[in-house]
């Protein structure tokens, strides 16, 4: 049986573009126990590219842990969710190349994306503002603790 896990993704820029990061919480669906926290430092970007860029490293990890399992995309970006659901299109060059990646990582797996709001996101946005604070990215794999 396949399992299905959780990515919460978030991005964030410290002026537009600015200093910025991505975050992403790897949960499992079935217990809520988180799996994985990571930050994923972009240096000068616009939050738009650190939302893609958190979604990335989220769904990359997520992807490593379980490679067959389904999963759940939660982010606050409506631009993000509605650009890799397909409803909207991607217009800005680098935008398009962060989605180009997502979309070969994604390619033949069971992955959906959905928009929740902004309080609902608090771990993702957490790890993306550590980032920024650290200036570094980083990789938390807590699903090693669980054994």
């Amino acid at each position: 049986m396949t399992s299905e896990l959780i990515v919460e993704a978030d991005g964030g820029s410290r002026g537009n573009p600015g200093v910025a990061a991505g975050g992403a919480v790897v949960l499992d669906a079935g217990t809520g126990a988180v799996l994985a926290e990571i930050g994923e430092y972009v240096g000068t970007a616009t939050n738009n590219v650190a939302e893609y860029r958190g979604m990335l490293a989220g769904l990359t990890h997520a992807l490593n842990l379980d490679p067959g399992a389904a999963v759940r995309v939660r982010m606050d970006s409506k631009l993000v969710v509605e650009q890799m659901s397909g409803r909207w299109k991607i217009k800005h060059p680098d935008m398009r190349v962060l989605a180009d990646r997502a979309a070969a990582l994604i390619a033949g797996r069971a992955v959906t994306f959905e928009w929740v709001p902004r309080l609902a996101n608090a771990r993702a946005d957490a790890a993306a503002n550590e980032s920024m604070d650290r200036r570094e990215s980083f990789v938390r794999d807590l699903a090693a603790r669980r054994d």
